[in-house]
């Protein structure tokens, strides 16, 4: 917390701040591998991208410092390691342990309107993404998929999705179609031919395999998508997984 270390359950974030307040912040979730950040860089400028959308302040270079402290006091531990910049300047640095993930995930399909304004910023805001995974979740899928009220596919509330085309080729939506620019599905799409646009539910519900993208997920199956199943994994999906990991290698800071 602004350059202490503790354990987490010692850090406390003095109030008033609208980082909590209001959602009002920016943060970053970095996967670590043996103590070693995946594309540290490449999070860090989100990070300013995203704090230079809503005008909030932030120093790299101290954010960098603080955080070669953290991994020096962390040793050589995968985990996932987020970093917090609220609105009253707030630099959080949070050491976690990576979520539990199954070998595949069921999604449910729920109608999600972007915010313009902040369409492309990883902020504080995720109330409404959340709200979609608990939806799903009473429909008795594990995850959401957004969907605009045009019938275009999104994202899922924390992860990008790819799926295959009946003709066997990969898609995602484009970044322009109101996504958040996925440093891992930018990995996917470098590394594979994948074709970005602007897809319908129908063109998804039609793919025989699918999969979603994400720091914490790195490259999970589909099982079922609105109760319609699907192979998971199918070869497009181990083929993404392959070129990540071959891509997770090459990139360790």
């Amino acid at each position: 917390m602004d350059g202490s270390i503790s354990a987490t359950p010692e850090a406390t974030l003095p109030l008033p701040d609208d980082g909590l307040y209001r959602g009002d912040g920016v943060f970053e979730v970095i996967r670590l591998y043996r103590g070693r950040p995946f594309a540290l860089g490449e999070h860090l400028d989100r990070l300013e991208r995203s704090a230079g959308a809503i005008e909030l302040p932030i120093e790299r270079e101290r954010i960098e410092r603080e955080l070669d402290a953290l991994l020096e006091a962390l040793g050589p531990e995968d985990a996932q390691l987020r970093v917090v910049i609220t609105r009253r300047g707030r630099r959080i640095l949070l050491a976690e342990e990576l979520p539990s993930q199954g070998a595949s995930v069921r999604l449910a399909s729920v109608t999600y309107s972007p915010s313009v304004i902040l369409t492309g910023v990883k902020s504080l805001s995720y109330g409404a993404n959340m709200q979609a995974t608990r939806l799903a979740k009473g429909r008795g899928a594990d995850e959401a998929v957004l969907v605009r009220p045009d019938g275009i596919v999104l994202e899922a509330p924390t992860s990008a999705i790819f799926w295959v085309s009946p003709e066997g080729g990969l898609r995602t939506p484009s970044i322009s179609s109101g996504i958040l620019e996925s440093i891992t599905r930018a990995r996917i799409v470098r590394a594979l031919h994948v074709d970005e646009g602007e897809f319908g539910l129908d063109d998804l519900l039609s793919a025989p395999e699918a999969f979603l993208a994400s720091t914490t997920r790195e490259v999970q199956p589909v099982a079922a998508i609105d109760d319609r199943d699907l192979e998971a994994p199918g070869p497009r999906t181990a083929e993404a997984d392959q070129a990540f990991q071959r891509s997770v290698e090459a990139g360790l800071d």
